[in-house]
């Protein structure tokens, strides 16, 4: 009588778990970009208070965060560089630490040292700007790919809360604590980022540094061929390309048009700065609605969706344009609150879906570089534009460029699904395949 064979084991991996919210390594990453993104966010807010507690003048607080923006502009497309030749976790971690490093030097600079405290905020924002393509190409590392467009809206909403609840939490910890605690408070938020996420799961090559100069120049190119190299891999995506200059065309003109003329609108118009905060805050609650819908959703035509949410935030300007009742703008914010989200969170799932896994990091600055490069260009045009044409002609221009500009960028090939390849049609029982 023979044995029965033992049954064979399987090899196969464990299938990934049914909601990324109960993945811990996804959760650890969460927390970390979260804490990372708290801490951008905060210490705008936080030296403000130091201008309003007078130990900084408003001359001072305009060079700061010009340096912390120079900074952040000059390092994030080396970062995305760095997070592609080495570990994506390494570059979080030390770029976290840099920008934790400049928190106690800007609370020791504040009111003694003004040259000290630019320094320190070009340190932070060299620390920002660092880890944001590294955090984007660590969550494709370590996100499974049917779960990532879940995962990027529950990153998004943690960063639409933050905003939303971030100034009510400051003020109330301003009433009990001095600016220099707030900012250390700052540091303690780069030190979660930098140490609670984990490795993801493809790591990046060695991050041990070369033995001499020699293996140096023969194992890698320059950091200017490697960052023309991510430019190259860009273009392989026309959709990217379209998507970019769409997104590109709203940030310079439509949201630095509707940052500039609200104050002005809410003040002359109606009466009362009322209007601006129901604005303001009529998107965040929109964006975060629209993190919650996209999270779940799956249009038949993401790309299309996508771009017709980035056109959305046409009607901000547009609002602003009508002699409408204030309830009017409040709902248009809302509505360009849920339609950038409707973008945003579809765009960062097929940038880690379909960009190269090992040029990931430097495309996904080219993002950053747009987002955040262009805002202040916008700032510093709008202004000098409604002086010399008048704010109806340039709320008018700026929202036919956000209608229109997403709604070209549609017609380019690939952009209905951001995908080279149109995706499989799904099998529907009872249909012929």
């Amino acid at each position: 009588m023979t044995t029965p064979p033992a049954p064979a084991t399987s090899t196969s991996p464990a299938p990934p778990p049914r909601s990324v919210l109960r993945d811990v390594a996804f959760l650890r990453l969460w927390a970390g970009t979260t804490a990372s993104g708290l801490a951008t966010w905060a210490l705008p807010f936080v030296l403000g208070l130091a201008v309003l507690h007078r130990d900084l003048g408003a001359a001072g607080l305009g060079l700061v965060l010009a340096a912390r923006t120079a900074g952040f502009l000059l390092s994030v497309a080396v970062g995305g560089v760095l997070a592609d030749r080495h570990s994506r976790r390494a570059v979080v971690l030390w770029s976290a630490l840099a920008a934790a490093t400049a928190a106690p030097v800007l609370a020791g600079g504040l009111g003694r040292s003004l040259a000290l405290m630019t320094a320190a905020a070009a340190l932070a924002g060299a620390g920002q700007g660092a880890c944001r393509p590294a955090f984007q190409a660590l969550t494709a590392e370590t996100v499974a790919p049917e779960h990532r467009q879940e995962a990027n809206a529950a990153t998004t909403l943690a960063v639409r809360a933050s905003t939303l609840g971030g100034p009510a939490l400051t003020a109330l910890l301003a009433a009990f604590l001095d600016v220099r605690t707030l900012l250390l408070g700052i540091g303690l938020l780069w030190l979660v980022a930098a140490f609670v996420p984990g490795n993801g799961a493809s790591p990046r090559a060695d991050d041990s540094p070369p033995t001499s100069a020699t293996d140096e120049s023969t194992a890698r190119p320059g950091l200017r061929t490697e960052f023309l190299e991510g430019i190259r891999e860009a273009r392989r995506h026309p959709w990217f390309l379209a998507g970019l200059a769409a997104l590109a065309a709203v940030i310079t003109l439509g949201y630095s048009s509707t940052s500039v003329v609200l104050p002005l609108i809410s003040r002359d118009r109606y009466g009362t700065q009322w209007v601006l905060a129901a604005a303001m805050t009529a998107y965040t609650l929109g964006a975060l609605g629209g993190a919650l819908l996209i999270a779940r959703r799956r249009p038949r035509s993401p790309g299309w969706a996508a771009l017709a949410g980035l056109a959305a935030y046409g009607v901000a300007p547009l609002s602003l344009v009508l002699p409408v009742p204030p309830a009017v703008v409040v709902a248009a914010y809302a509505v360009a609150g849920v339609g950038i989200e409707w973008f945003n969170v579809p765009w960062f799932t097929a940038t880690q879906r379909e960009v190269a896994p090992d040029k990931l990091a430097r495309v996904s600055s080219l993002d950053f570089l747009v987002s955040y490069g262009l805002a202040p260009l916008g700032l510093a045009l709008i202004a000098p534009a409604v002086g010399v044409f008048g704010v109806t002609a340039v709320l008018g221009f700026c929202a036919a460029t956000c209608l229109l500009v997403p709604a070209l960028a549609a017609l380019v090939p690939t952009t209905r699904h951001f995908a080279r390849t149109a995706p499989p049609a799904p099998h529907r029982p009872g249909r012929r395949t």
